[in-house]
C-alpha cells in the first residue's frame, strides 16, 4: 500500500488521458489555449502500463479525467482494461469525470464496461449562460447525455463551480433539478489554477460564506455520508439528494487526502494545489519497472501535508502555473 510521510494511505489515482477539451470553461482555461503536441502525450498502452503498476502498489480506485476524457481516441480501451481489473477484484471502482458533451454516444458503452457512476460538470441550466461560461457549449446536448446516462442506470453526480455574479442565485434551481432527477451535486469553489486572462478574485465566491445561506434557505442538515472525495455533504428531509461542498480555499480538506494525479504527459502530481511533480514519462520510456516504482515511492515521500491556495485581488496569474485541463481536476 502506498503511504505518504503523514501516514495517509494513497489508494486513489486520477488519470488525465488528454489535455484536450471541446469546451472552454472560463474558470478552467483561456479561450485561445494551445493544446499539447500529440507526441508529448502518453499512448494508451503507456497509460495502461502505469495503471498496472499503481494497481500493484495498492491503488484500488481510478478516475479518468481530462481535459475531456471522452474526446480521447480509443479511450474505451482503457475503460475496458479497468473493467477487467474490476472483474478480477484487483480494483474496487473505475469512474469518469466528463463535461457530458459525448455522453449520449458513450453512456451505454460506459455502463456495459462497469462504470456505474460518473461526475458531470454543469454550471448553468440556462442555455445562454451555459454558452457564456463554456464559450460555445450546447446545453441541450449535455442534458440529453445526462438523461441517457441515467436511463442506462448510471448514477450521476453533478459538479457545479460557483462563480461570483454568475450562478450563485441559479444554484438553487440547479439543486432543485438535481433533486427532481435524484442526482447528487457538489458545489465547488473556484481554484486559482492557471492564468485565464482575468482576475480570479473577480470570479471567487467563498463557500464558507455561501454555505450559511445555502443551509438556511434549503433547511439542510449535515450528513454523515462520505466518499473518497473532498466533499462535505448536507441533506434535507424532502429528497435523497446529497449536496456536497468542496471548499479548497475557505475550508481546507487535506488531512484526509488519499489521492494523486497522473497527467496525460506522465507527470505525477501529489497535490492539485502544488506545483511539485515527479515525471514518470522518461522512466516509462527508458528505464525499468523497478525504476518507475522507485520514482512513485519518492513521490509519496514529498507529498505535501496540504495545499496553499490563495486568491489575491491584484493577481491575474493562477497560484498554480498550469491549467486545470492539464492536471485533470
Amino acid at each position: 500500500m502506498l503511504t505518504d510521510k503523514f501516514k495517509r494511505k494513497i489508494d486513489y489515482l486520477r488519470v488525465s488521458v488528454t489535455d484536450r477539451c471541446d469546451l472552454r470553461c472560463t474558470y478552467c482555461m483561456a479561450e485561445d489555449v494551445t493544446f499539447l503536441p500529440r507526441q508529448e502525450v502518453l499512448s494508451i498502452e503507456e497509460i495502461i502500463k502505469l495503471i498496472d503498476i499503481f494497481n500493484e502498489l495498492g491503488v484500488r480506485k481510478f478516475r479518468l479525467t481530462g481535459g475531456e476524457p471522452l474526446v480521447r481516441k480509443n479511450i474505451i480501451t482503457i475503460i475496458e482494461y479497468l473493467f477487467e481489473l474490476k472483474k478480477q477484484n484487483k480494483i474496487t471502482e473505475h469512474t469518469i469525470t466528463t463535461n457530458g458533451t459525448n455522453l449520449s454516444k458513450y453512456a451505454k458503452i460506459l455502463k456495459d464496461n462497469g462504470i456505474n457512476r460518473i461526475n458531470v460538470s454543469l454550471d448553468s441550466l440556462d442555455s445562454d449562460k451555459y454558452k457564456e461560461v463554456t464559450k460555445h457549449g450546447d446545453l441541450n446536448k449535455v442534458l440529453s447525455g445526462i438523461y441517457t446516462a441515467k436511463s442506462e442506470g448510471i448514477k450521476v453526480k453533478i459538479n457545479t463551480v460557483l462563480t461570483q455574479n454568475f450562478n450563485e442565485e441559479e444554484v438553487f434551481d440547479i439543486i432543485n433539478w438535481c433533486q427532481d432527477h435524484k442526482f447528487d451535486i457538489s458545489l465547488i469553489e473556484v481554484m486559482p489554477i492557471g492564468s485565464i486572462g482575468e482576475k480570479r478574485f473577480n470570479q471567487y465566491l467563498s463557500m464558507k460564506k455561501f454555505e450559511e445561506k445555502l443551509i438556511t434557505k434549503l433547511k439542510l442538515t449535515s450528513s454523515s455520508f462520505r466518499t473518497n472525495g473532498p466533499s462535505r455533504y448536507f441533506e434535507d428531509d424532502k429528497s435523497d439528494t446529497k449536496i456536497g461542498i468542496i471548499s479548497a480555499i475557505s475550508h481546507n480538506f487535506c488531512d484526509t487526502c488519499n489521492r494523486i494525479r497522473l497527467t496525460c504527459t506522465g507527470k505525477l502530481f501529489m497535490c492539485l494545489g502544488q506545483n511539485d511533480y515527479v515525471d514518470l514519462k522518461y522512466a516509462l520510456r527508458n528505464l525499468s519497472k523497478i525504476d518507475i516504482i522507485e520514482q512513485i515511492e519518492y513521490a509519496m515521500s514529498i507529498k505535501p501535508k496540504k495545499h496553499n491556495f490563495e486568491i489575491l485581488e491584484n493577481n491575474f496569474d493562477g497560484y498554480i502555473n498550469r491549467h486545470m485541463n492539464e492536471t485533470g481536476g
